[in-house]
């Protein structure tokens, strides 16, 4: 059985190291622009798929950060906190820096013999093939059909080093009047950064973070980097035998840090539906695409919208000058169910 991968992406390594643990051949498939890696971008991964990882791709313990606490204030609110999720025996999430993850994830698949790295594509040699490349060509010949909204906003990341935290291990979040801004440990004198800013590009990041710091003893501002930022989600997710995967089915705002996770809940379902086949001595064909998408088009959907109107909801709360929305979560969330509620949610998606 083979299995092509087009992009060689951080989604595409993850999604092929849980293929050849299954000892299915895979064809990776270079993308033509070269990857770049930014040794300050970092991500977060719930507790659940921080265990699907280590247990059915590759073991990532010594790579990541936990985290026992999230903190979450609104400026509307006077900057008073207005969630609170903790578990101090247990981590909700964890971070991890992007570049050491792709790292561990190429140096294993090129000393396997089931995997592949090729930079010539050729539809006619596989019956499955799985699109994670954002810009190829494929992509913009099937895969253009897709709900976009433009958030006219930016994303500004970088890594602060600061004096040393003994237990660095509370994620903050604050709902500043120009977007959201995350305080994301990943060790104890290293915190990554991550400001959503609306409507604004060149801001001077140094001056914002130590303007809503909550305690940091800054000693360096790391490289900063900009992006773009937009909400979008497939209409169809697979043409003929190629299933598009990664960014390409959902792009959305980092303000939950669920980009990610997402993929990694794709790639479980994914799982289930080539061992079903495999299990049965079926081949790896186009079924797999319209199974695929029947099983999770419409959780992917609710649950990227979700975000969408927590975004939406706080943006319009900073528009109108009110705190209505960050009054009513701070009272709700002395609410022993709705903090399990919104923990389940965040770490497991939408189980339905």
């Amino acid at each position: 059985m083979k299995v092509c991968i087009l992009g060689d992406g951080l989604v595409s390594l993850t999604l092929a190291k849980a293929l050849i643990n299954e000892e299915i051949y895979v064809d990776i498939i270079s993308s033509k622009k070269k990857i770049i890696h930014d040794k300050d971008r970092s991500l977060g991964i719930s507790k659940s798929n921080i265990e699907f990882f280590n247990q059915n791709i590759i073991n990532i313990d010594k790579l990541i950060w936990n985290i026992n606490r999230i903190k979450i204030f609104s400026e509307n609110f006077e900057n008073k906190k207005i969630l609170d999720f903790q578990n101090e025996n247990q981590k909700l999430f964890s971070i991890v820096k992007n570049y050491k993850l792709y790292n561990l994830l190429f140096s294993k698949l090129k000393k396997n013999k089931f995997i592949n790295f090729k930079k010539e594509f050729k539809t006619g040699r596989y019956k499955l093939i799985i699109n994670c490349d954002f810009a190829g060509s494929i992509t913009k010949k099937f895969f253009y059909n897709k709900f976009y909204k433009d958030y006219g906003s930016y994303a500004y990341t970088t890594i602060i080093k600061h004096k040393k935290i003994d237990k660095n291990f509370t994620a903050s979040q604050i709902f500043t009047k120009d977007g959201p801004l995350a305080f994301l440990p990943i060790s104890n004198n290293l915190t990554s950064i991550v400001y959503s800013v609306r409507d604004k590009k060149n801001i001077k990041l140094r001056e914002e973070i130590e303007k809503y710091n909550l305690g940091y003893e800054i000693t360096k501002v790391g490289k900063v980097n900009i992006s773009k930022l937009g909400f979008s989600s497939l209409r169809s997710y697979y043409y003929n035998n190629i299933l598009a995967f990664g960014d390409l089915l959902h792009r959305l705002h980092p303000l939950a840090g669920q980009g990610f996770n997402m993929s990694i809940r794709d790639i479980k379902e994914l799982l289930k539906l080539i061992k079903l086949k495999k299990e049965n001595g079926l081949d790896l064909d186009s079924s797999i695409c319209s199974s695929f998408e029947k099983k999770t088009k419409h959780k992917n959907y609710l649950f990227s919208s979700g975000i969408d109107l927590i975004y939406e909801s706080f943006k319009l709360e900073s528009k109108t000058n009110t705190n209505i929305l960050s009054k009513s979560l701070n009272f709700i969330n002395k609410n022993k169910n709705f903090n399990k509620i919104f923990t389940d949610f965040a770490d497991n998606g939408i189980v339905i």
